[in-house]
C-alpha cells in the first residue's frame, strides 16, 4: 500500500466506529418494533415508514422544510453581502471581521440561545427599553413563537453563510472584474454576470450547510419556540427521549438523511445547469 495512503486509516477508522457502525444499528432498529414498555423487539416491519406518512408527520416536515428555506434564504440574503464587504475591506480589518463572524463559535450554543430568551422574554432587555422609551405600552409577545425560532435559527445559521461565500469572493480573479469595466459594464452588470456566478460554489456550500442543520435543530425550536413549534427534530428528539419509541425515531432520521441528500442532489443539478447556461453567455 502506497504510504501516503496509510495516513488516511485514522480517520477512517474513525468514521466506521463512530459514523458507519451506528447508521448500521439506526437503519436496522428502524425495521424493528416497539415493545409494549419502550423496549427494541427485533421483529421485522415497514409500519415505522408507514407512520411517517401520516397528515400530523407530514405537516411537521412540511413546517421543518419551510422554515429550513427561509432560514437558507435569509442567511443568504444576510450573508453575502456581509462576506462581500468584508472582502473588499484592507487585511488588517478583514482579520477583525472574521473574528466577529467567528466569536459565536466560541460560546457554548446553550448559552446564545438562552441570551435570546433573556432579549426577547416579557421581561427582557428589548421590552423593557421600548416600555421605557415610550414606544409601547405592554410587553409585545417576542418568544415563544415561529418568528422566535425563525430569528434563532438565523443568528446560528449566519457564520456557515458567510465563511464559505467569503472564500469563493476572496478567491475571484479580480482581473475579470477590471475587464468586465473596460468592456463597459456597470457595476451591477459585472456583479450580476461575473461575481455572482463565480462565487456559485461558495453559495451552494454555505447553503447546504444552512438548509441541512436547519433540517436537524431541535435545540433552538425548544428553547426559543416553547411548545408551540414543533420540527422534525423535536420529534425525532422526543421519541427517542419521552417516547421510547426507537424505531420510529430510527425511521424518521432515515428518511430525514434520504431527504436531505435528494435535495443536496437536486440542488447541485440545478446549480451545474446554471453554471453551464452562464458558460454559454
Amino acid at each position: 500500500m502506497n504510504k501516503g495512503r496509510w495516513l488516511a486509516l485514522p480517520a477512517l477508522g474513525w468514521l466506521t466506529a463512530f459514523f458507519l457502525i451506528p447508521l448500521f444499528f439506526v437503519v436496522a432498529i428502524s425495521f424493528c418494533q416497539r415493545g409494549t414498555y419502550g423496549e427494541v423487539l427485533y421483529q421485522f416491519t415497514l409500519e415505522n415508514y408507514r407512520r411517517f406518512f401520516e397528515p400530523l408527520y407530514l405537516n411537521i416536515l412540511s413546517d421543518t422544510v419551510q422554515m429550513s428555506v427561509v432560514t437558507t434564504i435569509l442567511t443568504f440574503l444576510l450573508g453575502y453581502p456581509l462576506a462581500y464587504r468584508i472582502v473588499r475591506m484592507n487585511r488588517s480589518w478583514q482579520n477583525v471581521w472574521l473574528l466577529m463572524v467567528m466569536v459565536p463559535f466560541w460560546i457554548n450554543f446553550l448559552i446564545r440561545s438562552y441570551a435570546w430568551v433573556v432579549i426577547l422574554r416579557s421581561q427582557g432587555l428589548l421590552n423593557t427599553f421600548l416600555i421605557a422609551s415610550g414606544l409601547i405600552d405592554q410587553p409585545l409577545n417576542l418568544l415563544y413563537n415561529p418568528a422566535a425560532v425563525q430569528l434563532g435559527m438565523i443568528y446560528t445559521h449566519l457564520p456557515f453563510m458567510v465563511l464559505p461565500v467569503y472564500v469563493s469572493l476572496e478567491q475571484l480573479d479580480r482581473r475579470l472584474l477590471e475587464a468586465a469595466y473596460d468592456l463597459g459594464g456597470t457595476p451591477w452588470q459585472s456583479f450580476r454576470q461575473v461575481t455572482l456566478p463565480l462565487t456559485l460554489p461558495g453559495i451552494a456550500a454555505g447553503s447546504i450547510l444552512v438548509f441541512v442543520s436547519s433540517l436537524g435543530m431541535f435545540v433552538v425550536p425548544d428553547i426559543m419556540g416553547g411548545a408551540k413549534s414543533a420540527l422534525i427534530g423535536n420529534l425525532i428528539q422526543n421519541q427517542f427521549l419521552s417516547a421510547r419509541d426507537w424505531p420510529f425515531g430510527s425511521a424518521l432520521s432515515i428518511l430525514l438523511t434520504v431527504f436531505s441528500l435528494v435535495l443536496i442532489y437536486l440542488y447541485y443539478r440545478v446549480l451545474e445547469s446554471q453554471k453551464g447556461k452562464g458558460g454559454r453567455h
